[in-house]
């Protein structure tokens, strides 16, 4: 079963005594409808709507009100709801503005009601003076599937539950990170996830890469304002799945002439639906941070099985010993941005790496994550201890001696000081339990 994180949340959304409707967000392809078709085993009765349908758009006209709507469903899908638990789900809620509106009514005047609403480009609906029922639904991000899930789908039940064990068992080490590698090469979008579990042939998938990068492009059509808009996306989508886990500038991007403002505002646009973030840094080492907007950002595509395919990296990447000798680390790098990423179900939550605000400084730490009000320095890299000179100038800097090293080694960890002379505890976490780092944060600091 895919999405058990979300799936633990919708559980979570529904046992709420003041539960508001709740829109799913996230990209296209992401699992969203599925999962909903998951959970409905827990209702009596599932109305599924799709609003692409023209038949289903229906229900809501303009001159129905919010009991009108419910009658006609539950007539239309023979619903006796008298002491029954009813979920609604509103697919492609975008394509209607009164559906949106009908948000407030179902939680206002039918909290009864289960209502769950999805739409994969609902965010270009914010840009539209469309009436949003602001502070009447609440929100959930879904992600492709993490490691976990991964693990899952494929059938291994035994790992998967090995995982669980905080700190986990050595001897399994070689076998995870053969299992993570395959998971960064393939990705975790659900359709890709799972042809790969019933095949387990990564050439057979490329078909599904290519359907689901093909349907990116053929969406921005339907948000962009303009045909020169239009071109621009499509060129930042491609050149933006390249250089995923480095830094760019907008002026010039992918060896364009478009204009700094042509791209911020294509970028923007994919941010909007959930095809990539901008990684912005920060340079304090406490709460609360304060990302410069200013500086060069980093490109964070939404699944990096998708960057891996476009990028033709997945023969390099299969032959490398590891995933951070491939394109000088930046796929390793990005798979565990992936990672930390999913770790949230926040629609707001953001990804930063850490510079120095020196100007001459080239001090660089790959991610920071904000944890028991502290904010940890994570780097992705191989190789001895003397190397993370970046992470251990954060150390200088911060007010606690933890960092973390994300690599293919096993976990452990390491006692020192800096070269500033500085304590340091460095948690050395092998790739697979990137997605565990909340429990593996508490139980480092706890020990030490």
């Amino acid at each position: 079963m895919f999405k058990r994180i979300i799936l633990k949340s919708l559980k979570q959304w529904k046992e709420k005594p003041d539960r508001k409707p709740l829109i799913l967000r996230g990209a296209r392809q992401v699992g969203k409808t599925t999962v909903v078709e998951q959970f409905a085993v827990e209702f009596d009765h599932f109305i599924k709507l799709n609003l692409d349908n023209d038949q289903q758009l229906r229900y809501f006209n303009p001159s129905f009100n919010i009991h009108q709507i419910i009658d006609s469903l539950f007539v239309e899908y023979k619903v006796s709801a008298e002491g029954k638990r009813v979920l609604i789900l509103i697919d492609e809620i975008q394509n209607s503005a009164q559906a949106i509106k009908m948000l407030r009514y179902f939680y206002e005047e039918a909290p009864h009601i289960f209502v769950i609403a999805a739409g994969s480009l609902l965010e270009t609906t914010l840009d539209r003076n469309i009436s949003f029922p602001v502070g009447r639904v609440e929100y959930l991000k879904m992600h492709p599937c993490n490691f976990e899930e991964f693990i899952g789908a494929n059938g291994d039940d035994q790992i998967r539950e090995a995982l669980v064990k905080t700190p986990f068992p050595a001897h399994l080490h070689d076998l995870l990170l053969q299992r993570h590698k395959a998971y960064s090469i393939i990705g975790g979008m659900p359709e890709i996830v799972a042809k790969y579990a019933q095949e387990k042939q990564i050439h057979s998938l490329s078909g599904i890469y290519d359907s689901l990068i093909v349907s990116f492009l053929d969406d921005v059509e339907k948000y962009a304002r303009n045909d020169t808009l239009v071109k621009v996306i499509r060129h930042t989508i491609r050149h933006a799945m390249i250089s995923a886990g480095g830094r760019i500038k907008f002026q010039g991007f992918g060896g364009s002439n478009y204009k700094s403002r042509e791209i911020s505002e294509a970028f923007q646009m994919l941010q909007k639906a959930f095809v990539l973030q901008l990684v912005y840094p920060v340079a304090g080492t406490i709460v609360p941070l304060e990302e410069n907007t200013r500086r060069s950002p980093k490109i964070q595509m939404m699944d990096t099985g998708l960057v891996t395919y476009f990028s033709q990296a997945q023969k390099e990447m299969l032959i490398a010993k590891s995933i951070d000798d491939v394109f000088q680390g930046r796929m390793a790098e990005h798979i565990v941005g992936q990672e930390i990423l999913a770790l949230s179900d926040s629609p707001l939550a953001q990804l930063h790496f850490w510079t120095r605000e020196r100007a001459d400084a080239q001090s660089e730490v790959d991610f920071i994550f904000q944890h028991d009000g502290k904010i940890f320095p994570v780097e992705v890299k191989s190789g001895a201890t003397g190397k993370l000179r970046s992470l251990f100038q954060f150390v200088d800097q911060a007010p606690h001696p933890y960092a973390v090293r994300v690599y293919s080694g096993k976990l452990n960890i390491e006692e020192g000081k800096t070269p500033g002379g500085n304590p340091f505890v460095l948690l050395n976490l092998p790739f697979y339990l990137v997605h565990k780092l909340p429990e593996y944060l508490s139980w480092f600091t706890n020990e030490f």
